[in-house]
């Protein structure tokens, strides 16, 4: 559906995605989708648009009337930006050209009120029959408490993860990013690829859900297994696994690091290492260890005293032990493997000029090994900035 005013590269090129949502979960599912070439079109409402333009601080010119949002930033590059006042009929009436046209419409509003709106699943069938629809609620869109208001921390709590994360079962924590969120929209994103991809069998559309409790409960991993199957309640016990020994954080001379002997073989090669006896009482298989959690801690804390972090790390990487340091977020986006990988894209801002933006996690390449670039990306819009470029693109269309 690109024309000379809608022009995008990448696996996803000519895939129009009508993106109403806004906060985190939406916008992150629609930005995964712009990463790969998708034509986004994020509308928002006149008067002030996307709750997250106000989500701060840091904002970046805090005192001007043009400053912008660090939130916002993380979670609409390769975006156009529209407003639309959809409780008007001009609003509603653009809105209608757009379906007709878009292969994606994604929402999270509360259930309901799309319904209110005009635009009922049945309707937007009715506009467009191949038109895919991914709806993003809190805790589902049916069932007891279907319809409920959710936010990424009340659903880390009411979906367990809380009751995982933190020192101790009587320190909870949350996750120190929107998790939550964050994992609906990669969910999204993944529906949505898979209802693109049975549309061109079918020849229809589909309407993908999922939600910010469905999301949690989806990664529970072993944390759901050993309750549904063996009947034991997983709670927050720190830097360390529940289920692997030695596996997490340990003091060194100066500060700390983090391993992982996630099998027989490497407790052998790290005993050997450090000169302890890997057949000690009570240390001699994984479960025994993980059974004598604290004998292992005060053990491998001893072995690690002699050491500095960094000699550490040295001494565990000639020995084949997985290890790594705790970095800061600036010492992140600081380290050249970073920076390897693509995860830092530059963009012309409207208002900022060129920023640095955390990159797409996703690579691409040839069978022969070369890597494909083509995607160019943008960086998030001003409110408002691409109305007339839409408008323009709809008349065409028209």
């Amino acid at each position: 559906m690109s024309t000379n005013t809608m022009e995008r590269t990448g696996p996803l090129q000519g895939v129009v995605v009508v993106d109403l949502t806004r906060a985190l979960a939406g916008p992150h599912a629609a930005m995964m989708l712009g990463d790969l070439g998708a034509d986004v079109i994020k509308i928002e409402t006149p008067h002030g648009g996307d709750d997250t333009r106000g989500w701060g601080p840091p904002f970046v010119n805090p005192a001007d009337a043009k400053r912008e949002s660090t939130y916002f930033l993380s979670a609409n590059r390769n975006k156009k930006s529209i407003t639309l006042d959809l409780k008007a009929e001009d609003g509603r009436a653009t809105l209608e050209s757009l379906v007709r046209r878009a292969d994606v419409l994604m929402e999270n509003f509360r259930t309901g009120v799309l319904d209110r709106l005009g635009f009922t699943t049945e309707r937007l069938a009715e506009l467009n029959p191949r038109l895919v629809v991914l709806s993003i609620s809190g805790f589902g869109h049916d069932g007891p408490e279907g319809g409920r208001a959710g936010y990424d921390q009340i659903a880390q709590g009411e979906a367990g993860l809380m009751s995982l994360t933190g020192p101790n079962p009587d320190d909870v924590q949350r996750v120190g990013v929107p998790i939550a969120d964050l994992l609906a929209g990669m969910y999204g994103a993944f529906g949505v690829v898979a209802a693109l991809q049975e549309r061109e069998r079918t020849g229809r559309g589909r309407v993908v859900r999922t939600s910010l409790l469905a999301s949690v409960v989806g990664v529970h991993a072993f944390q759901g297994t050993k309750w549904t199957v063996a009947g034991e309640v997983g709670e927050a016990q720190g830097n360390h696994h529940p289920s692997i020994s030695p596996y997490g954080l340990f003091r060194t001379a100066d500060g700390a690091v983090q391993i992982s002997v996630g099998s027989e073989g490497l407790w052998k090669r790290f005993c050997a290492g450090f000169h302890l006896d890997p057949e000690t009482p009570g240390m001699a298989t994984n479960p025994e260890r993980v059974e004598n959690h604290k004998q292992v801690l005060e053990l491998v804390e001893d072995a690690f005293g002699a050491y500095t972090s960094d000699e550490l790390l040295i001494e565990l990487d000639r020995i084949g032990v997985p290890a790594g340091r705790v970095r800061t977020i600036s010492e992140v986006y600081e380290w050249e493997q970073t920076k390897s990988q693509g995860l830092l894209v530059d963009v012309d801002h409207r208002t900022l000029g060129n920023i640095t933006l955390p990159g797409p996690p996703l690579r691409f390449f040839e069978p022969d090994g070369t890597e494909v670039t083509e995607t160019r990306h943008t960086a998030p819009p001003v409110l408002g900035a691409d109305n007339d470029t839409v408008l323009s693109w709809l008349k065409e269309c028209s």
